[in-house]
């Protein structure tokens, strides 16, 4: 198996745009557009409840703005442009939210979860060299969605803590020889690896937790990493597009926050399929032998 592992990895070494040739076309034979639309129109079914939900349970813990802030701020890496319309609108409904009763708390609680199973379902395509030797049991899938929208929740009060601490220190500044510097910069350095950091950590967690069988955790952090970067660079594009160029505005009126969020989330999902399938494809040639590295590769 370890030899089998050296000479995967020495096939893509070796070749990687073949292999990256490889994973486009078993992204595109998985329609993985077509994946990543599914979870895109769910996630936003699934946003607003599971925000809520997350801002009624801890909003008892700490201060309700210093949460919405948070929120904002976490928003930005999920949907850029648009967090402030969220948040707004979240702020709305606490503010109301005396009148919420036990059925609304149960049926936002069953929304909030529908991304999760989507998602699930769309891994078991892209790894379905897995799901074929081995099938998850039912109980668990359907309990799996809520666990992990909980451990988002719990993930989402700890990063509010941690930005709560820092936004304390960067008041502060430090003098080194007779110089004084403010700690805002850095603060700020520190905020974006942190966030980083996290959207790492939540999608190496979603490549080892969501998909049935088993990835190893070095190819989800390789996943993760790839899928991050090119998420930061096409957030990037998506806030100068809306910023400068869009005129979406003008066409949808009223839905265009809607829209633009669908948009995101879609390039998020595509970008998250296209991680998983990256692994997926690296898995298939170690479970090979990496029969395809002895093919050559012709052309004309």
């Amino acid at each position: 198996m370890k030899t089998m592992r050296n000479r995967a990895l020495h096939y893509v070494a070796k070749h990687p745009a073949q292999f990256a040739l490889q994973v486009f076309k078993a992204f595109r034979k998985n329609q993985g557009l077509l994946l990543a639309g599914a979870i895109a129109y769910y996630a936003l079914l699934s946003i607003v409840p599971l925000l809520i939900l997350v801002a009624i349970a801890f909003s008892h813990f700490v201060g309700q703005q210093l949460l919405l802030d948070t929120l904002a701020h976490l928003l930005e890496w999920l949907v850029p442009g648009q967090s402030k319309a969220i948040v707004q609108e979240l702020a709305n409904f606490l503010a109301h939210r005396a009148v919420i009763g036990w059925f609304l708390v149960v049926t936002m609680i069953f929304f909030s979860s529908l991304a999760f199973t989507v998602l699930e379902n769309a891994l078991s395509i892209i790894f379905v060299h897995r799901v074929a030797i081995r099938r998850r049991h039912f109980l668990l899938s359907a309990i799996l969605p809520y666990l992990f929208s909980l451990s988002l929740g719990v993930g989402v009060l700890l990063v509010t803590f941690v930005s709560s601490g820092l936004r304390a220190v960067a008041s502060d500044s430090v003098v080194l020889l007779d110089h004084t510097i403010s700690l805002t910069g850095a603060t700020r350095v520190v905020l974006y690896l942190l966030g980083l950091a996290g959207e790492i950590f939540v999608l190496a967690a979603i490549y080892l937790v969501i998909p049935a069988g088993r990835t190893t955790p070095w190819h989800a952090f390789v996943g993760a990493v790839a899928a991050a970067v090119l998420w930061e660079i096409t957030r990037r594009v998506l806030v100068w597009y809306f910023a400068t160029l869009s005129q979406v505005s003008v066409v949808y009126g009223s839905l265009t926050t809607a829209i633009v969020v669908l948009f995101s989330f879609e390039a998020l999902a595509t970008l998250m399929l296209f991680g998983a399938q990256l692994i997926a494809e690296y898995e298939r040639l170690n479970a090979s032998g990496n029969e395809r590295a002895s093919q050559p590769f012709v052309t004309g």
